[in-house]
């Protein structure tokens, strides 16, 4: 693992919280300073992720950590309770990432993901998705949100899934929830088959910007406090969404990112949003 240099930042820059993140998540990493700058380096198969993670948790997350006190546990308690589908689908989750190694076993990895496949010596095959249907395995249509490929990328989508799934369960039901999330990853899913053919991809994101698109439109016709979002939440994962798709990642060959599924999901969670959104000032003008 030859380290890369994942970030250059100004020299005031205070990376201490995030230093404490990486250490949580065991990512190595060490940082120097040249030329008036700090740089934290990281091992090249990470350097996408750690960039990915800075831009959406530049001072660490309080919500890794381990509860201080006995009132703040039962307070995390608490909120699994008030929101039992985010608590349940994340738990479901964690459990396939155990299962599939974390991207690492294919024979586990190979009943989730979008369409079958077998490895043989170097080559990998995939199945189509019609052959898929006239099967009826119709859980692939939405399993491959439940794969993901390390560590870094579990991390991020679960925490951005307890996020954005607390305020949908707390405004609009359980059940709103889990229709919601088997909309945006079947969407998802499509759109990126769609657009690459055959393949091996999986994760929450395609879900996570169904999300992010609901509850913003939905929040500009029926402004509610849940679905209030930080206005730099919002530009921050538009703009890197809008990154990712110039095939920047690709081109300096930190892997491939599921451009296709992100759109997806956004467009199907706008659509979701602007109807949602309707109805709820419909009735509120009532």
């Amino acid at each position: 693992m030859s380290p890369v240099a994942a970030l250059r930042l100004p020299i005031q820059t205070d990376l201490t919280g995030f230093i404490v993140l990486l250490r949580r998540l065991q990512v190595p990493h060490r940082v120097s300073e040249e030329a008036g700058e700090q740089v934290l380096w990281v091992p090249n198969e990470v350097a996408e992720q750690v960039r990915d993670l800075y831009l959406r948790f530049p001072q660490g997350d309080a919500a890794l950590q381990v509860p201080a006190s006995p009132q703040a546990a039962a307070g995390f308690v608490q909120q699994f309770r008030d929101s039992p589908l985010t608590a349940g689908m994340l738990g479901l989750t964690l459990l396939v990432a155990a299962l599939t190694a974390l991207g690492d076993n294919f024979a586990a990895i190979r009943w989730l993901s979008f369409v079958d496949f077998r490895i043989q010596g170097d080559y990998i095959y995939f199945s189509y998705l019609s052959e898929m249907l006239e099967t009826r395995q119709w859980w692939r249509l939405i399993t491959p949100m439940l794969i993901h490929f390390g560590l870094l990328h579990l991390t991020m989508n679960a925490l951005w899934f307890w996020i954005l799934g607390r305020r949908i369960e707390a405004r609009q039901g359980s059940w709103m929830l889990l229709g919601l999330t088997l909309l945006f990853s079947l969407a998802s899913n499509l759109a990126q088959y769609s657009f690459s053919g055959p393949a091996l991809f999986g994760g929450l994101s395609g879900v996570l910007y169904g999300m992010l698109g609901h509850c913003w439109l939905f929040q500009l016709l029926a402004p509610n406090a849940e679905y209030r979002l930080p206005r730099g939440v919002l530009v921050m994962m538009l703009a890197w969404l809008l990154i990712c798709m110039t095939g920047i990642f690709e081109l300096l060959q930190f892997g491939a990112i599921a451009n296709a599924a992100h759109v997806g999901g956004l467009l199907a969670g706008c659509l979701t949003g602007l109807l949602g959104g309707a109805l709820a000032r419909r009735r509120a003008g009532r």
